[in-house]
């Protein structure tokens, strides 16, 4: 039982007949339809029932519970798989955006500082440099071709 639940079905159940098994007696039946019974009670309540009530009520849920626990755990719980989970229940939230934005705003992307290359550079004894490479550490202004470093191939 999740925590935020407990205290409306322990009231309920302080306020049932003894012995009474089910918090919902009324809507038993195999013959009712709850989505009908949920829609009426969300009009009653003055508001405007959404697409797929049961499925975007299950989505949610999934959903708040994979901030906080393992997806298996999740899984169990609400009793699907974990491509099932992916591919139809979880959600990115407006709050998942929040927290991104203000992730960017304090961890704002540092990149080193670069000095530009103005031909040679100063030459300067590398120990364990080999002699035939000394020429690499010369900056120089070749340009990278169309095809990038490596040779195009037709396998990929």
């Amino acid at each position: 039982m999740f925590p935020e639940l407990r205290p409306y079905l322990e009231e309920v159940f302080e306020q049932a007949e003894p012995g009474t098994e089910y918090v919902i007696a009324r809507y038993r039946g195999d013959d009712t339809n709850l989505r009908t019974q949920l829609q009426k009670i969300i009009r009653r309540a003055g508001l405007t029932p959404w697409p797929k009530l049961w499925q975007n009520l299950r989505s949610t849920r999934q959903t708040e519970l994979a901030e906080t626990y393992p997806m298996h755990v999740v899984c169990q719980w609400i009793g699907n798989s974990q491509a099932v989970a992916a591919k139809h229940y979880l959600q990115v939230t407006d709050e998942h955006y929040l927290q991104a934005s203000k992730e960017a705003v304090q961890n704002p992307v540092q990149q080193a500082h670069e000095t530009p290359c103005d031909g040679w550079q100063e030459k300067t004894a590398t120990p364990g440099f080999p002699e035939d490479f000394q020429g690499l550490q010369e900056c120089t202004s070749v340009q990278v071709g169309g095809t990038g470093l490596e040779p195009a191939t037709s396998t990929v």
